[in-house]
């Protein structure tokens, strides 16, 4: 009998309304704005309401360095979700939304897969509550009241050599990444050079996701740079008087959404920031509510460990004064003989010796979550082609690491595969172990802060900053950010900037081409190597294969 694919088991699901599902929670009715009868946003009154509870416990799952053959990292947080209510403990999941842009490119739709997902699966890697619309709306009113304000006599003196705020769109869009805009003659403003980045890149993302409350928002809004004038002296958003507006349209975004799993237990799909270019964390907003409402709370962060775990303790967990009390690092049997150098085509043929070799690649990334004072547990997801041997082979070489790996089958069984990792789980959070800490303090300098992580979390031999870049560092230490956290844009297939580069290289340099400023976020970006602001399409998008079948059903999108 053939398998159901992902769309076709999350079309079947038995979906409980979405009121009963806040219910369970203790939100009540009134308190829920609902979008159909299976999602809704949480009011702001009822978060407000609940902040004198007590925290619940933060687990963190991460993974391995992305490869072909596929992690399944939102798969296990759903799974691992799914299994802690199964064994009896109250959790909750909180992930990302997904970008329209990647869902019609590489990668497909983003809700976990098989068993262990979060439903309704169209709505959410489509429009959803419409809240990547409302950032883009935010973001296009700044990039329009900026040219206006240059049009109408630029009183603020804007350097428009200078104009530092792109636009965006949410889609797979190169031929976008660089303009000319205000052609065509004087009623149609200056002509400039200017560029879109995809939507989830926007600092608004960004804002949206770090924020605490509106007020929140609004001040950070505010803060953002959006160009310099000919002294070099900045230009914010709050002086082209549009955070106001901008927070307005912001307002119902800010609220995260309520949804649920397979299993009918809740799940907050909330913000989305890329994780190679961005902080890649769902929202703070929706991850401290959660904690609030139950006594685990499992969420993830974008790409491999590198990226998404270093910037989810660095920059979330510093910002919102979190600690995780568990990390769950995910990897495969088929991504680890990747890693060993089988390729694509051969992964469904045992071979003990490609996991040990790709293994090395797990081993750094086990060592690197360790050094945040957090403890380990290593989820094996389980792909049918899997053989005893092989998980064998990685058992064996992560205890030789100090750490524990579990095979988990929630892809085919459900909470009732995710239950032993669940039980090892709440064993390591329950014995209290975590000292979590960053690694790098605040008032450490900005150039120090990168060469940390390119050295502690990379094992890389050095950051490369040529002079022009160290002197931006100092300029805006001197400006008073020298206290931000530094958001590294890398690719997330390699521990260096070389995508092609598997398992844990070393003698390598990470070249810096380029730091960007995000004041009203409260990070600096450094963008390292080839990495893009804006994804192109594949040869052939996955949009070709996505249509409505005769039933009006979508096919294709997973």
């Amino acid at each position: 009998m053939a398998h159901k694919t992902d769309i076709e088991i999350a079309r079947d699901a038995n979906k409980r309304p979405i009121i009963e599902i806040g219910a369970d929670l203790g939100i009540p009715g009134d308190h829920l704005l609902p979008f159909g009868h299976d999602k809704a946003k949480v009011s702001q009154d009822f978060i407000n309401g609940v902040q004198d509870k007590p925290n619940g416990k933060l687990v963190l799952v991460t993974a391995i360095n992305p490869t072909p053959a596929g992690e399944g990292k939102t798969t296990t947080t759903v799974g691992l979700g799914d299994g802690l209510n199964a064994i009896g403990r109250k959790a909750m999941i909180c992930i990302r939304e997904a970008s329209l842009g990647p869902n019609f490119g590489m990668k497909g739709g983003a809700a976990g897969g098989g068993r262990a997902q979060i439903v309704p699966m169209e709505d959410m890697n489509l429009h959803f509550t419409g809240d990547f619309h409302a950032i883009t709306s935010a973001h296009s009113l700044l990039s329009a009241m900026i040219d206006n304000h240059i049009y109408w006599g630029n009183d603020l003196e804007i350097d428009v050599r200078r104009v530092v705020w792109r636009r965006v769109v949410d889609m797979n869009d190169r031929a976008l990444r660089q303009i000319t805009a205000s052609l065509g003659g004087v009623a149609n403003g200056f002509p400039r050079e200017t560029g879109f980045d995809i939507t989830v890149a926007s600092e608004v993302m960004a804002i949206l996701c770090l924020a605490r409350d509106l007020k929140d928002l609004e001040d950070r809004l505010g803060a953002m740079i959006v160009a310099y004038r000919r002294d070099k002296t900045p230009v914010f958003c709050r002086d082209i008087k549009a955070e106001g507006a901008m927070t307005v349209l912001l307002k119902d975004a800010m609220q995260p959404n309520l949804v649920q799993t397979l299993e009918n237990n809740p799940a907050f799909v909330h913000g989305g920031p890329f994780a190679n270019i961005a902080h890649g964390c769902n929202s703070v907003m929706a991850t401290t509510t959660a904690l609030k409402l139950a006594d685990y709370v499992v969420t993830e962060a974008g790409f491999g460990a590198d990226l998404g775990a270093e910037k989810f303790m660095n920059i979330k967990c510093r910002k919102a004064g979190l600690a995780p009390s568990v990390v769950v690092c995910v990897a495969t049997v088929r991504a680890m003989k990747m890693n060993g150098g089988v390729a694509k085509a051969e992964l469904g043929t045992e071979s003990v010796e490609a996991v040990k070799a790709g293994c090395p690649n797990l081993g750094r990334h086990i060592e690197n979550l360790k050094s945040f004072g957090v403890p380990v547990v290593v989820a094996i997801n389980h792909f049918v082609t899997d053989t005893d041997a092989e998980v064998e082979a990685i058992k064996e070489y992560v205890s030789r690491h100090g750490a524990e790996a579990v095979l988990s089958r929630h892809w085919e069984l459900g909470s009732e595969g995710s239950a032993d990792l669940a039980r090892k789980v709440t064993e390591l959070a329950e014995a209290d172990e975590a000292g979590f800490a960053p690694i790098y303090p605040d008032e450490m300098p900005l150039a120090e802060k990168i060469q940390t992580i390119c050295k502690k979390i990379y094992r890389a031999d050095e950051a490369l900053m040529d002079q022009k870049i160290r002197d931006q560092l100092k300029s805006w230490e001197d400006q008073g950010y020298g206290n931000l956290p530094v958001c590294m844009a890398k690719t997330q297939y390699s521990f260096s900037t070389d995508p092609t580069l598997r398992g844990a290289p070393t003698g390598f340099s990470v070249p810096v081409r380029e730091v960007r400023l995000s004041a009203g976020a409260g990070f600096v970006v450094v963008v390292c190597g080839e990495i893009m602001t804006m994804p192109g399409l594949p040869r052939v998008p996955s949009a070709e294969n996505i249509r409505l079948n005769a039933d009006g059903e979508i096919e294709g999108l997973f």
